[in-house]
C-alpha cells in the first residue's frame, strides 16, 4: 500500500477538535451507556474520529498528522490554570491526604514495573520491554516514553524501544479515559456513598470549584478573561523558561520532568505572589473556564492524533502485558487506593483520577473526575490532590523507579 501523509495546519486542527467535541457530545446523549459509565465527551468523540481515520489509512493509504504545537499549547494552558487554582496554603491543606495518596500511587508505580518486567521475562522477551509497558509509558505518558525509549536504545541497545513505548502510551491514554468512570461508579454504587450534589448546592464555600463542574454556568466578563489569559501566559512562559534552563544544566541527579510540571509550579508561585504581595485575587471562575476549554480541546486533538494502527503492530507479549496492567490499575484503585484514602466519596473520585494518570495522563485524570462529579456532586479534595500528585510528585517517584528497575534488569 502506498502510504501518503497529509499534514493538517493549526487552524484546521482546531476545527477538527471542535468537530470531535460535537461528535462526542451527540454520541454521549444518544448512547445512555456512555453517560452511565461517565465516559468523557472528548474521549468518546476522539475515539470515534481516530477509528475513522484508521479506516481511511487502511483503505486509502492516507494518514493525517495534526499540528502538535496547538496541542502542546493547550496542554500548558490547562496546567497553568491548574497551578492558579491552588496555592502553597492549599498544598499544606492537602496534608495527610496528600501523603497518603502519594504513597498509594507510589505503590502503583512499583507494582506496574514489577508486573511488567516479570511478565516480560515469563513471556520470553527482554525485561526492559516490560518496563516500557509499565510506568515508563503508562504513568509517564508520551513525553517520558520518548525520553526513556531513546535512553534504552542508546544505553542498553534495545531495538525499537521508542516506537514500543509510544505504542504503549497510546494504549494507556485510551484505556485511562475508559476505565476511570466505571471504577468510580462501581465504588459509589457498591458502597452506597452519599450523592453530594444536593448538599453542594447549599454549600457556602462556592468561591472555587476547581475543575469539578465543566457544565456549570459561570458569569464572566471580557476583562476577567483578558486578565486570566495574561496570568496563564506568564505561567506558561516562565515555566517553559525554567524547564529550558534546568535541561541545559544537564544535572545528572535531576529527574526528567516534563515542561508542564514547571508551568503548573509557576502557576502556583504567581498566584501566591499576586495574593500575598499585591493583594490581588484572580477571578477563579474565569481560570476554571479557560482551563476546562483547554482540557477538552487538548484531549480531542491528542486522541485524533493517535495512530491506532500502531497498536496492531504491538507484539503479542506486550499486548498481554498492557491488558494485565489495565486490569491491575482498576483493581488497585478499587481495593487499595479507595481504602487508603478513606472509603468515602472523595476517595471514589480520586480512584477515577488515579486510573486516568496511572494509565494515560493527568488531563485524562481530570476529565475522568469531571465526568463523575458532573453526575454525583463535587469533590474539592480530589481536585486538589490528584493534580498535585499526578502532575508533579509522581514524576519524581517514576524517574527513580524506572532507574532502579532498569539497573536491576541489566
Amino acid at each position: 500500500m502506498n502510504i501518503q501523509t497529509l499534514t493538517i495546519d493549526g487552524f484546521t486542527t482546531l476545527f477538527c477538535a471542535c468537530v470531535v467535541l460535537l461528535v462526542g457530545r451527540f454520541v454521549n446523549r444518544v448512547a445512555p451507556v456512555l453517560e452511565k459509565f461517565h465516559i468523557p465527551t472528548p474521549v468518546t468523540g476522539g475515539l470515534i474520529v481516530a477509528t475513522a481515520l484508521c479506516v481511511v489509512y487502511y483503505t486509502t493509504g492516507y494518514r493525517f498528522t495534526f499540528d502538535s504545537s496547538l496541542s502542546n499549547t493547550l496542554m500548558l494552558l490547562f496546567f497553568a490554570s491548574i497551578g492558579f487554582s491552588a496555592d502553597f496554603k492549599k498544598l499544606a491543606a492537602g496534608g495527610r491526604g496528600l501523603v497518603l495518596l502519594l504513597l498509594a500511587c507510589t505503590g502503583m508505580v512499583l507494582l506496574q514495573n514489577f508486573v511488567g518486567t516479570s511478565l516480560a521475562k515469563l513471556l520470553g522477551i527482554d525485561g526492559l520491554y516490560g518496563l516500557l509497558a509499565g510506568s515508563v509509558s503508562l504513568v509517564g505518558g508520551h513525553g517520558t516514553s520518548g525520553a526513556w525509549g531513546q535512553t534504552f536504545e542508546t544505553t542498553y541497545g534495545l531495538s525499537n524501544a521508542t516506537a514500543a513505548a509510544f505504542a504503549c502510551a497510546t494504549w494507556g491514554l485510551i484505556a485511562g479515559g475508559l476505565v476511570g468512570g466505571p471504577v468510580a461508579q462501581y465504588l459509589i454504587k457498591r458502597n452506597n456513598l452519599k450523592d453530594l450534589s444536593i448538599q453542594n448546592q447549599d454549600d457556602n464555600d462556592n468561591d472555587h470549584e476547581a475543575f469539578e463542574d465543566e457544565q456549570k454556568l459561570r458569569p464572566i466578563r471580557a476583562s476577567s478573561v483578558t486578565e486570566g489569559i495574561i496570568c496563564l501566559s506568564f505561567a506558561m512562559f516562565l515555566g517553559s523558561w525554567l524547564h529550558t534552563l534546568i535541561s541545559s544544566l544537564n544535572l545528572s541527579y535531576w529527574p526528567n520532568i516534563p515542561k508542564f510540571v514547571y508551568v503548573l509550579f509557576m502557576g502556583i508561585v504567581l498566584r501566591s505572589i499576586l495574593k500575598g504581595i499585591f493583594k490581588r485575587e484572580l477571578k477563579e471562575v474565569t481560570i476554571d473556564v479557560l482551563g476546562n476549554v483547554s482540557l477538552s480541546l487538548f484531549i480531542a486533538i491528542t486522541l485524533i492524533s493517535i495512530k491506532i494502527w500502531e497498536l496492531s503492530a504491538l507484539a503479542l507479549p506486550i499486548l498481554i502485558i498492557l491488558v494485565v496492567q489495565t486490569a491491575l490499575v482498576a483493581l488497585y484503585s478499587i481495593y487499595v487506593t479507595f481504602n487508603v484514602m478513606g472509603k468515602n466519596y472523595d476517595a471514589a473520585v480520586m480512584c477515577a483520577g488515579q486510573c486516568g494518570f496511572s494509565l494515560g495522563a493527568t488531563p485524562t485524570a481530570i476529565a475522568n473526575m469531571q465526568s463523575v462529579t458532573n453526575h454525583f456532586g463535587h469533590s474539592h479534595k480530589a481536585f486538589l490532590l490528584i493534580p498535585l500528585v499526578g502532575a508533579f510528585f509522581i514524576d519524581f517517584v517514576n524517574a527513580i523507579s524506572i532507574s532502579l528497575f532498569a539497573t536491576a534488569i541489566k
